[in-house]
């Protein structure tokens, strides 16, 4: 075979990968994408002059595929791969062997492992565009649930409010009338008590549906969140719960209602607590950015179901036993955030445990 016909075999080569390796990724599938990144590697190795000593290597953030495992002296070439013009991984090729030199490599060969490169780039940046989609179809569909449940929510609270306070004065009445009648007054005790709380309810209900009335000022969170703290002290004492808080700052200011906010840090720290296992620790965590205060609490419990992670801050969704919690209070929590225009999330950790993340505002 003369030069001219080489040079023209190895082209059709090349053109041959690109045209597979566009193949290959035209259709990813996230769960296969180790193999496909592996199907690439073998697609690029056979386009190589040198095909049976190259070694293809392709690595990526989360991945890392080679043709196959090779020792010994080796020279390579290498293409960074980019997602959203940041470097992500590379595509490096190698040729393995004592004779080998840089000067092995064609200039086309470079090419097309540049090529390649993009290519690979384009996808990940497809399947992150994706993955986004998909989350922020999620969030809104979340968010359209939760804003039924809180007009419908807002409607049950008030039509309680009215008997409920009527049940409440007349049995106050009732038991001045009955004084002298101990077995009675005991009865009306036992109204007036669960009458006071299904009041409870009833306000959180309401908290949950952003029609309780706010009282804006400027706060320092710094003072709330220890307040919390201590007045918690015992409660993490008797549950064998240790705390740490990780807050650099004395001043974080922002503008928020004084009683909410702290109905915020209470209602997360007791979850925290709840799920805690003995000796377990519940670090809170807060910081400033330009814009906001960032506020995260993280327990080290067994952490979330994943497919109860959606359903955290829906109102009556509880992961505790029967008459351990109304599944009110990440509800409240979720309102109140909301009514300060901020956002909460709800994540499992790595290891263990949950965090909880609140973004609010600072005006």
């Amino acid at each position: 075979m003369n030069t001219t016909e080489a040079a023209l075999q190895e082209r059709i080569k090349e053109l041959t990968c690109l045209y597979e390796v566009s193949s290959i990724i035209g259709d990813v599938n996230i769960v296969l994408l180790k193999d496909t990144l592996r199907a690439v590697a073998f697609s690029l190795k056979k386009a190589f002059q040198q095909s049976e000593d190259t070694q293809i290597i392709i690595q990526t953030e989360h991945n890392k595929v080679v043709t196959e495992k090779r020792q010994g002296k080796s020279v390579f070439i290498t293409s960074e791969i980019k997602l959203f013009n940041e470097v992500k991984g590379e595509v490096s090729a190698h040729l393995n062997g004592v004779n080998y030199s840089e000067n092995d490599f064609l200039n086309e060969e470079k090419l097309l492992l540049d090529n390649v490169a993009l290519m690979v780039g384009n996808m990940l940046e497809r399947i992150e565009i994706q993955k986004n989609q998909a989350s922020l179809k999620r969030q809104m569909e979340r968010a359209d649930r939760l804003g039924i449940l809180g007009e419908i929510t807002a409607g049950i609270a008030h039509e309680l409010n009215t008997p409920l306070a009527n049940i409440l004065g007349f049995a106050e009445l009732l038991k001045d009338d009955l004084a002298d009648n101990k077995s009675a007054t005991s009865d009306l005790d036992k109204i007036i008590q669960n009458a006071v709380f299904s009041r409870e309810v009833v306000k959180k209900l309401m908290f949950f549906a952003c029609e309780m009335p706010q009282e804006m000022k400027r706060v320092n969170i710094v003072p709330n969140i220890k307040n919390a703290i201590n007045l918690l002290d015992a409660t993490f004492r008797k549950e064998h719960v240790k705390y740490l808080v990780k807050i650099e700052e004395e001043e974080l200011w922002l503008k928020a209602d004084p009683i909410q906010l702290t109905q915020i840090i209470f209602n997360l720290l007791i979850n925290a607590i709840y799920f805690s296992p003995k000796d377990g620790l519940v670090t809170i965590e807060a910081e400033k950015t330009e814009k906001d205060i960032i506020l995260k609490i993280f327990d080290e419990g067994k952490g979330f179901n994943p497919e109860d992670l959606d359903k955290v801050f829906q109102p009556f969704f509880s992961t505790k036993p029967t008459g351990d919690g109304s599944g009110l209070g990440l509800s409240v929590v979720h309102g109140i955030v909301a009514s300060h225009k901020g956002t909460i999330t709800a994540e499992n950790m790595p290891n263990k445990g949950a965090i909880f993340t609140i973004i609010l505002p600072k005006e």
